[in-house]
């Protein structure tokens, strides 16, 4: 009987299975599934779990899932929790390649396909190998984008079922090459929040203005006074995005017709939870006080989104220094800018310590960035990723 073959680092190891994972990878990215619709991925996820000897545990969140993977040993009596998205977005997909998304209007463009499969890869190769002192969950969560789902989650006891001491999770990032990952303590994205707000005025004929009040003239006073919230009420140093992206009024088509009311939806954006309420405040005052200094009305419904994405300073320097032997000293950024993008891992963060950390994975078949019609996720980095994952838990159980 031949003896089992030794890689000298998680990576190599689950190299041996890398075409396995690509194709687990497509078959998921041409299937890809709303929030808390996830139904036919969690199948696939914890078919493959249960395949490799894995202990499945379903039905948290609706579609979400968690594998448990006990260690050659458990003296340490800890455990440590490692997280992958499943959700897709609402987009149409054009790419062109054999695995396209065959449901349309639907489209995995922010590589959670690629997250489940590195989380995938990391757990077969962690029951394989089984190198550690303790337990390691896997947290398969649906409903990133825009559902909640790492807060439903927790809400459900997450972590009351499955105890983990500390929690990561990666996220592939285009603007780097593979083979590098950024970590950073503190905020690494920001807080979430919608605005939607109606402005009324007085319709009427647009040669004879001053017989009606026009909310257009209301909307533009009041998109520019919001610039003035990151620019004079926030510290320099802070950071805040006031973002209008939308408007419509009540009617179009019209040259000559001043309509009654105009609709906005935006977003703001913001690290530190004071500057968060600052601007929650500024842009209640300023929505309606301009409104009203100019004869016409708002409401504005303000709802708060997911909080910031704050890693703890143990956790990220721990995740930059398993980095440093996974991918060399030279391929580990500490000190980059972090996102005004969302994340709701940051729920997860909020129950318990860990990290959120970028994987590089630009220069692939289809290179842009997150969000866009024509993105796909680097299969070369599949190996990279769940060699990661799987050494965050080897470094943090080690068996003494």
């Amino acid at each position: 009987m031949n003896a089992p073959l030794k890689f000298a680092t998680p990576v190599e190891h689950i190299r041996s299975f890398h075409k396995e994972l690509a194709d687990i990878r497509h078959d998921i990215h041409a299937h890809p599934e709303l929030g808390f619709n996830e139904q036919r991925t969690s199948d696939l996820v914890a078919a493959k779990l249960e395949s490799w000897g894995i202990e499945v545990h379903r039905g948290i969140a609706k579609t979400g899932l968690v594998g448990v993977v006990k260690g050659r040993k458990s003296a340490s009596g800890r455990a440590v929790g490692l997280r992958a998205d499943m959700d897709c977005l609402p987009m149409h997909e054009n790419g062109s390649m054999p695995y396209k998304s065959v449901h349309p209007g639907r489209m995995h463009a922010c590589g959670h396909d690629g997250h489940i499969t590195m989380l995938l890869g990391a757990g077969r190769y962690l029951a394989e190998t089984r190198n550690f002192d303790g337990t390691a969950y896997l947290i398969f969560q649906p409903a990133e984008e825009g559902g909640g789902g790492g807060r439903v989650m927790v809400e459900e006891g997450l972590f009351d079922r499955f105890p983990a001491d500390e929690v990561y999770a990666l996220h592939n990032w285009p603007i780097l090459p593979p083979g590098k990952i950024a970590v950073r303590s503190g905020p690494i994205t920001a807080a979430t929040d919608e605005i939607q707000i109606t402005v009324r005025g007085k319709g009427g004929h647009g040669a004879m203005p001053h017989l009606a009040v026009d909310p257009v003239v209301i909307t533009a006073h009041i998109i520019t006074a919001l610039q003035t919230i990151a620019s004079r009420n926030v510290n320099p140093v802070d950071a805040a995005v006031v973002s209008v992206c939308s408007m419509q009024t009540s009617q179009v088509g019209a040259f000559n017709v001043i309509p009654d009311a105009v609709k906005l939806v935006g977003t703001v954006r913001t690290f530190r939870p004071e500057t968060r309420q600052l601007a929650e405040e500024r842009v209640r005052e300023i929505v309606t006080s301009v409104a009203k200094a100019l004869g016409g009305t708002a409401e504005i419904d303000y709802q708060r989104g997911y909080p910031s994405t704050v890693n703890t300073e143990r956790e990220a320097l721990f995740a930059a220094k398993v980095g440093e032997k996974i991918f060399g000293k030279d391929n580990v950024q500490t000190d980059g800018e972090p996102s005004m993008g969302g994340e709701d891992f940051s729920y997860m963060l909020l129950a318990r310590p860990g990290a959120y950390v970028w994987l590089g994975q630009g220069g692939g078949p289809l290179s842009c960035f997150l969000h866009n019609a024509n993105y796909d996720f680097n299969d070369d980095v599949i190996p990279l990723g769940a060699g990661y994952l799987a050494a965050l838990v080897e470094e943090s159980l080690p068996i003494k």
